[in-house]
């Protein structure tokens, strides 16, 4: 088992920034990458990014390339998502999820751990 705890949420105005964390705890050495999905009042889960837990490497949804950026501490078992240029389009529920199966997938289903979500609302 894998548990999974956001932090980071908050307001914001347009323009500005944030910086989510996701600490993972528990069997963290099965898995093979750590994914962000956010989910805005009536809609989809939609995929923002993901980050392979070996090899750092990194895949982006068109819709947040070049304003977010994702990291990882393995040492800290933790994955960051640095949130910048943020629109009020971006405010949404953020979960980080870890997958046990697949590498860099941007597939809801493929992913095997949720954490509780932080809310991100992007508002002047």
């Amino acid at each position: 088992q894998v548990h999974l705890v956001e932090s980071g949420g908050g307001l914001v105005q347009p323009g500005g920034s944030l910086r989510l964390s996701c600490a993972a705890s528990g069997e963290t050495f099965s898995l093979k990458a750590l994914g962000w999905f956010r989910q805005a009042p009536g809609k989809e889960r939609e995929f923002v990014l993901t980050i392979s837990w070996n090899s750092g490497r990194t895949y982006y949804a068109d819709s947040v390339k070049g304003r977010f950026t994702t990291s990882r501490d393995s040492a800290e078992n933790a994955v960051y998502l640095q949130m910048n240029s943020l629109q009020p389009e971006d405010t949404a529920a953020y979960y980080c999820a870890a997958s046990r199966r697949y590498d860099l997938s941007n597939s809801y289903g493929d992913y095997d751990y949720w954490g509780q979500g932080t809310q991100v609302t992007v508002s002047s």
